[in-house]
């Protein structure tokens, strides 16, 4: 049997990002839960089901890029580090932010959000990006860092 049977064809790929739009951020930069929260409270406040957006930061935590990472049903979404830091990798992110939304109002975190959250930091650690925060958006303004309540190193 000759090596040529044996060759398999692979494909050569370049990978691009494509700006979708662009929206003004008057904070600039991301300085704490408030700030995220702000940001994550424009896309997902009034979303009828749960969407899950990472913020892609720099080194100085300005926003570079938001990019939606799953849309889920009434109260469950599907998350998976490698959608999650996709964007973050592709954008030379610092750090990232994790936003989602309880459609029900009640930003409280589910044993899932918080075990998510564990796995996602545990690869971001890996990679060298951070993930500073996983905030939970609410009705009415409401939110819930998991990082302000334990979840996450500080």
């Amino acid at each position: 049997m000759s090596n040529k049977s044996a060759a398999k064809r692979i494909q050569i790929v370049s990978l691009k990002m494509v700006r979708e739009s662009t929206i003004l951020y008057e904070a600039r930069k991301i300085s704490s839960p408030k700030d995220a929260a702000g940001l994550g409270q424009r896309f997902l406040e009034e979303a009828d089901r749960e969407q899950v957006i990472v913020c892609c930061l720099d080194n100085k935590n300005v926003p570079i890029n938001l990019n939606v990472v799953s849309m889920g049903t009434l109260n469950t979404s599907l998350i998976h580090p490698r959608e999650v830091f996709k964007t973050a990798i592709m954008s030379n992110a610092a750090s990232i932010v994790l936003f989602h939304n309880h459609p029900s109002g009640d930003p409280e975190p589910s044993q899932e959000d918080i075990s998510i959250t564990k796995r996602i930091a545990d690869a971001g650690t890996l990679m060298g990006i951070e993930l500073l925060d996983h905030i939970i958006i609410g009705l009415e303004g409401r939110y819930l860092s998991l990082k302000e309540h334990g979840h996450l190193k500080k």
